[in-house]
């Protein structure tokens, strides 16, 4: 079982995921939302460990936002938000469970084993599903997309670019965030080294005879999608 830990708070993440880990568990950790939620995208796992109050995207965004692209993955908020309102907010968002902090460590591995067996019976979340955008699928898994009945073979790289940018059909897209969702903030390259990987994600995917997919926005970054937006 894979469980995906998203807390800045080092004092928290350290020692639980240690005892995650004893329990048999594999444990991820992040610790900005925009982090968590990359790795929640374009990862499998069987539970997210989500705090509230998070630098970039809070808890609540980043599991609003996966509900809202398909994933079913069950979700547990830690937060010290400990009002009605709170909890109801939580909940309404497409949390499967809330703890208040402080909480006692066993009743966390309760609830953590009582999603791991609801999600057992779950269908496969998103990251396990194709996507889907005009006449281009793609299976991130198996790093295979399909166009015109044409299977294209890609790198591990440019399966995670294109799941990125099949993921947000027709968004605007900047340089910044491809590059932090690609590489990291703390180690993002050159604009040059992206458009090098848009130029060779686009020799493959794209060909004469089909509608332009990759659309670049000059200055700011790209859009996804056959439909061409004004700048």
């Amino acid at each position: 079982m894979r469980i995906l830990l998203v807390d800045d708070e080092p004092e928290l993440t350290a020692p639980l995921s240690r005892v995650l880990q004893q329990e048999g568990y594999r444990v991820d950790i992040a610790q900005t939302g925009q982090a968590g939620l990359n790795l929640a995208q374009t990862a499998t796992y069987d539970l997210l460990i989500l705090d509230w109050m998070l630098p970039e995207f809070s808890g609540i965004e980043i599991c609003q936002t996966l509900r809202q692209q398909g994933h079913s993955t069950p979700v547990l908020f830690l937060t010290a938000k400990d009002t009605l309102d709170d909890r109801v907010q939580g909940l309404d968002a497409g949390a499967n469970d809330y703890l208040i902090k402080p909480f006692e460590l066993r009743e966390l591995l309760a609830r953590v084993r009582a999603q791991l067996r609801n999600g057992s019976n779950l269908e496969p979340t998103a990251p396990n599903n194709r996507l889907k955008v005009e006449d281009l699928e793609l299976d991130p898994l198996s790093q295979v997309a399909h166009r015109n009945g044409k299977a294209i073979e890609l790198s591990e790289k440019e399966t995670r670019l294109l799941t990125y940018l099949m993921q947000h059909p027709s968004q605007l897209l900047t340089h910044e965030q491809i590059q932090d969702f690609l590489w990291g903030g703390d180690r993002s390259p050159t604009s040059n080294v992206l458009a090098a990987q848009i130029r060779l994600l686009r020799r493959k995917i794209e060909t004469q005879s089909s509608p332009t997919l990759i659309h670049t926005v000059y200055g700011k970054g790209y859009r996804f999608g056959n439909a061409q937006l004004e700048n």
